[in-house]
């Protein structure tokens, strides 16, 4: 794994300094998702990986999955990946595009793992509390997960905070063993 982050770094660089060179970065992005999840589909993996397809039918059909019509520089992207065989790295790509498309517009994607549905003053209050904390726009995205008891799972980055009665309880059973 990361040996395929490393391998897909400088492709998702070039492709965001594109991005910010054209002023499209949320173009660039769509498309990068779009691809990324279509690489992800096991009969996309199988042409992607077969040596006998031709690599311009491989880039015809990575330009019709894009859904809308590719600029130049995107097609010559696609034409790239396609020539290095790098089309399985669209996944790791993308994610890497998007980090550096949120640290650019100073955005950050935070991940709330939660026992029941939050409401909207609760997503409120995380928002505020981690925009405070970490000094920039919040994008929350909530996700219910029973297994957790009660409580939340926070992922902002690279940072965890585990709210989480699971997770409580775990350590009252370790202080008392």
């Amino acid at each position: 794994m990361s040996e395929a982050i490393t391998t897909a770094r400088p492709y998702a660089q070039a492709a965001f300094d594109e991005a910010q060179q054209l002023s499209d970065l949320k173009g660039w992005s769509e498309m990068l998702v779009t691809l990324a999840e279509s690489v992800c589909h096991p009969e996309v993996r199988l042409v992607a990986t077969n040596p006998r397809i031709a690599k311009s039918r491989l880039e015809n059909l990575m330009e019709a999955l894009t859904g809308g019509k590719p600029t130049v520089q995107q097609r010559n992207f696609v034409r790239i990946l396609v020539e290095n065989q790098r089309l399985l790295l669209l996944p790791e790509i993308a994610a890497i595009y998007e980090a550096l498309r949120a640290e650019a517009e100073k955005t950050l994607n935070v991940e709330v793992d939660s026992a029941y549905e939050l409401s909207a003053a609760q997503q409120e209050r995380i928002i505020s509390s981690l925009k405070a904390k970490m000094g920039c726009e919040i994008k929350l995205s909530c996700k219910i997960n029973k297994e957790l008891l009660g409580g939340v799972i926070i992922r902002a980055g690279d940072k965890v905070i585990d709210g989480s009665a699971r997770t409580r309880l775990t350590e009252m059973a370790n202080a008392l063993a």
